[in-house]
């Protein structure tokens, strides 16, 4: 399974949607993803892929990490997973 169909059943599972309803376009607000969500999401993400999200949580806007829509989630996921190999 490649790092975005990945993620993109991780965040489909956090919105309670199915995978077809998640696009790359989509941002977390559009999905029903709420701050609690999106941690959650995070946290299985970082657990799928053995990698830590430069993420915080208490600051979103002062992360290093883009969660603008899920392609930039992907896109965030990728270059990580790929600076671990």
């Amino acid at each position: 399974m490649s790092v975005k169909d990945k993620v993109i059943e991780i965040i489909a599972e956090q919105a309670v949607l199915e995978v077809s309803d998640v696009t790359p376009d989509s941002t977390l607000e559009d999905l029903g993803i709420d701050s609690l969500g999106l941690v959650e999401s995070i946290f299985a993400i970082e657990e799928a892929f053995d990698i830590s999200v430069p993420f915080n949580a208490n600051e979103p806007s002062e992360s290093d990490f883009d969660i603008s829509n899920v392609a930039t989630i992907i896109s965030g996921i990728e270059k990580l997973v790929s600076e671990q190999a």
